[in-house]
């Protein structure tokens, strides 16, 4: 049963219209096809539907974090679902995970990061500007796992406070210049991921892996395409996600004189 502070994911069956709530007793959602009362759904269960004044239907489903992820509030350029996934099965990360990030940002991957982790395990996010890590504090409470995320204003050329971290993501303009800070802070024989947007970054991060005896270094790019969903008219959307950025990954070994 649905409670204030729960999140839903509506959808109407009449238009596509979709919203993504954090419900509240008393609070009103104004759309197109009319408005709909918090209270009215507070107190169902997923899958149930609600109507709004003028009688459009929506369908109240789960939430998941790929919808999360394409609403977060932002004030800076975000990591997209479609590597949020590919990091987050690269990485390992899993229940009980010590996951270390750099940098905030507006928070999609460290909310991303936090769902899976669960309540045993913790994400460290670093950014220099505190503005950011507010921002990925108020996205991650929507998303009820801010309790999960431990905040840091902190330049990480000072290196990071976590050791034997199960994971480490960096996403910064020179991740080469951090390779070093992120060994340290790893456990032996984990992964770090790292995003870069130009193959000019790509060439110096693996100049730098290379460097500081990082193995099984791999590069990817990734591409989405949707496809429309009318059965008797299938075919490719006709705006495509392009290129986002590239994915680094690579593992630490222990050095071995």
């Amino acid at each position: 049963m649905l409670k204030d502070k729960d999140v839903v994911f509506l959808w109407s069956p009449e238009k596509g219209d979709t919203f993504l709530l954090n419900l509240e007793e008393g609070a009103k959602l104004d759309s197109r096809l009319g408005v709909i009362n918090h209270n009215d759904i507070i107190g169902r269960s997923y899958g149930d539907g609600v109507r709004t004044h003028l009688g459009s239907m929506f369908y109240i489903l789960r939430p998941n974090v790929l919808e999360f992820s394409r609403r977060i509030k932002r004030k800076t350029q975000i990591i997209f679902p479609k590597e949020i996934g590919m990091i987050i099965v690269a990485l390992g990360v899993g229940p009980g995970s010590k996951v270390v990030e750099c940098g905030t940002g507006s928070g999609s991957l460290t909310a991303a990061l936090a769902h899976f982790v669960g309540d045993e395990g913790k994400v460290y996010t670093y950014d220099r500007r505190e503005e950011f890590s507010l921002l990925a504090r108020r996205n991650c409470e929507k998303w009820n796992v801010a309790h999960r995320v431990e905040f840091k204003v902190k330049d990480i050329a000072e290196g990071f406070d976590e050791r034997d971290a199960d994971a480490l993501f960096l996403d910064v303009p020179t991740p080469w210049d951090y390779l070093r800070q992120a060994k340290e802070a790893l456990s032996p024989g984990s992964r770090l991921g790292i995003l870069v947007p130009t193959t000019n970054q790509i060439e110096k991060t693996l100049e730098g892996l290379n460097d500081h005896g990082y193995v099984d270094i791999q590069v990817m790019e990734l591409f989405l395409r949707y496809y429309k969903t009318n059965a008797k008219r299938i075919r490719p959307e006709d705006i495509m996600v392009g290129h986002t950025g590239y994915l680094i990954f690579a593992s630490t070994v222990r050095d071995i004189a």
